[in-house]
């Protein structure tokens, strides 16, 4: 995964960071941050001008990230993942509270559980659920154990908002699993 930095933001996507900002400002549980910000980023997804050219630009070789902002006081980031037909993320979970919203083509999602076992843990795969462009989907830890596939044949876009400074962490992933798989 690439980060970049944008080269500017688009008044679309300044309007949302604001509406963003006033939800985390008030400081709710992760689960209803998580919530009210998918509202607020639901009416802007396949919007032309939501992300510039460059923050819409892919890498051949894995799914790209452009961090589009960063709270100063770290309370959350935006950002824009780009995949190619066929790329994926590993078998992860998150740092924080977390919405995606699908801007252009179609994801797919397998979430799973951690199972206890004889000898070790395993994840034992509980759903899996296809997101088309406009539909939004939102989480917080635990319970946020996944893995992110484009399925389509184009190019998908989506954009992410995470209770954390991406910027400085440099992702959202708290932690990889490569335990057995059910």
């Amino acid at each position: 995964m690439t980060t970049t930095t944008p080269a500017r933001t688009t008044t679309r996507m300044a309007a949302l960071v604001s509406e963003i900002r006033t939800v985390v400002d008030r400081g709710l549980a992760p689960d209803l941050t998580a919530y009210l910000v998918g509202e607020r980023l639901a009416p802007h997804l396949g919007a032309s001008d939501l992300l510039t050219a460059e923050q819409q630009e892919g890498d051949p070789d894995h799914y790209r990230q452009h961090i589009l902002h960063a709270e100063p006081d770290g309370s959350f980031s935006v950002v824009a993942l780009v995949w190619m037909p066929g790329q994926e993320t590993c078998i992860h979970d998150h740092v924080s509270w977390c919405v995606a919203g699908v801007h252009q083509g179609e994801e797919s999602e397998r979430r799973y559980r951690l199972a206890p076992g004889a000898d070790a843990a395993r994840l034992v795969a509980t759903e899996d659920v296809v997101n088309a462009q406009g539909e939004v989907c939102g989480f917080a830890p635990p319970g946020d154990i996944h893995k992110v596939r484009n399925s389509c044949t184009g190019t998908a876009i989506s954009v992410h908002i995470y209770g954390a400074d991406v910027s400085r962490l440099g992702s959202s992933i708290r932690r990889v699993y490569t335990l057995p798989v059910d």
